[in-house]
């Protein structure tokens, strides 16, 4: 009753604020207010997120202090506020917004909620559609629909398709032979100590020929170990508090694997990020939040630039990224069709051979993994798409002023943002 009646106290507070215009007391008492609601973090799991489902009353009091942040925001002019207060208004307007679509589906949830989570896909909960249209946009962090992504997923695979067979044929190799030769032992690197010295070696190349692309060059050196995450053990690598770890299953790893790993998990991708993003000046209000679909996507946009950063010498490294690249152009449509058209296993499974040769290995595993996530598996494909969509308006728009360090600066140098807020700092700055 203590809290409820604090909780009433900052409403009131936080109500006065909007309505004498102050803008800086009305962000303080959301930061307050949000901090004092305790929200669950988001979960891989959507089994793990609907369990984390507070009760009808914790339910009512998100619903009230967004409803009244909404009602808040009203009271202001944006155009009257400073820079820096802009970006704190929109970025309240964003959070309330997609906030309130949770708590409504949470509470409809609540009051329709089984005797049995079902574990078969976020398609078989009440409301499946709803909720998986909400996961997208709230891993991706960006107003795209369910239709959109099968579309542009389909169209990418059609793209990574068109480009191994272009290696394919730099080879010289028929396409049997191809992909036969794709699973030789030569194409091992075995044993810890050799692994561990290749991975030192690309770092070595990176950290040189790095003030090719960023001007933030003063970053700590990410440190590389042996993946120890039972968790992550099925995954090539890992990025996690300054340390890049790779996976060594079986005691080797692929070499068609180490430069676009280590380019995504450390340099110039997670690592390099979190760094930049660390020396960011940030409001009170910005630092609530963290964007994967900004993070996730940089990190698969860092792979482009292997040759740029002295990596992808053969034609079998270039190829290395290309197919972990066509699994995740795969993984679009799949996600959409399991969790939002609702196909089996055996749809799935059917669907992924017709588009990918050689990988059959890895795809139940990965249907099990857009069926258990929900929605994540998105954010890569799309995040890079738009940083390369910016990256190639500005070309066309500027010519020899372009300079891909100053556009990297731009769009590191916020922190961690939606992209729409993204994109209009990096264009406001450009001109």
């Amino acid at each position: 009753m203590k809290f409820y009646s604090a909780f009433a106290g900052m409403l009131l507070a936080f109500t006065a604020a909007a309505a004498q215009g102050d803008f800086k007391t009305f962000a303080d008492g959301f930061v307050s207010g949000y901090n004092a609601l305790q929200i669950p973090q988001l979960e891989l799991s959507y089994v793990g997120q609907l369990k984390q489902i507070p009760s009808l009353t914790a339910e009512k009091k998100q619903l009230g202090f967004f409803s009244g942040v909404r009602q808040g925001l009203k009271k202001f002019d944006p155009q009257k506020l400073t820079a820096a207060q802009k970006l704190d208004y929109r970025l309240i307007k964003y959070e309330t917004d997609l906030n309130l679509t949770r708590v409504n589906l949470e509470l409809g949830y609540i009051h329709a909620r089984p005797a049995i989570v079902a574990t078969t896909g976020i398609y078989n909960i009440p409301n499946g559609k709803e909720w998986y249209k909400y996961l997208i946009k709230r891993w991706v962090n960006d107003d795209i629909t369910p239709e959109y992504v099968y579309k542009y997923g389909l169209a990418e695979v059609e793209r990574q398709n068109r480009q191994i067979d272009a290696i394919r044929r730099e080879t010289g190799l028929d396409e049997a032979a191809f992909y036969k030769h794709l699973n030789d032992t030569s194409f091992y690197v075995t044993g810890r100590a050799k692994i561990q010295d290749v991975f030192e070696r690309v770092r070595a190349m990176v950290t040189k020929n790095l003030p090719r692309l960023f001007n933030n060059t003063g970053i700590p050196q990410v440190d590389i170990k042996a993946g120890d995450s039972k968790a992550l053990a099925q995954t090539p690598g890992y990025y996690d508090n300054n340390v890049f770890y790779y996976n060594a299953l079986n005691n080797h790893i692929n070499k068609r694997q180490i430069d676009w790993l280590f380019l995504h998990e450390a340099v110039p991708g997670h690592h390099y990020q979190s760094c930049v993003l660390a020396q960011a000046k940030v409001s009170a209000v910005q630092n609530l939040f963290y964007y994967m679909g900004f993070a996730e996507g940089w990190g698969a946009y860092a792979e482009e630039y292997g040759a740029e950063l002295g990596l992808y010498q053969t034609p079998y490294d270039r190829l290395g990224k290309l197919e972990w690249g066509i699994v995740r152009s795969i993984r679009l449509p799949l996600d959409v069709g399991i969790n939002y058209y609702g196909w089996t296993d055996e749809q799935a499974l059917s669907f992924w051979k017709k588009y990918i040769k050689g990988q059959d290995d890895i795809a139940l595993r990965e249907i099990q993994r857009v069926r258990r996530w929900p929605a994540q598996v998105i954010t890569y494909k799309h995040g890079a798409a738009k940083l390369m969509e910016w990256k190639t308006e500005l070309m066309k728009e500027q010519g020899a002023r372009f300079d891909i360090r100053d556009f990297h600066d731009r769009v590191l140098s916020h922190g961690s943002l939606p992209f729409f807020m993204i994109r209009e700092n990096v264009f406001a700055e450009a001109k």
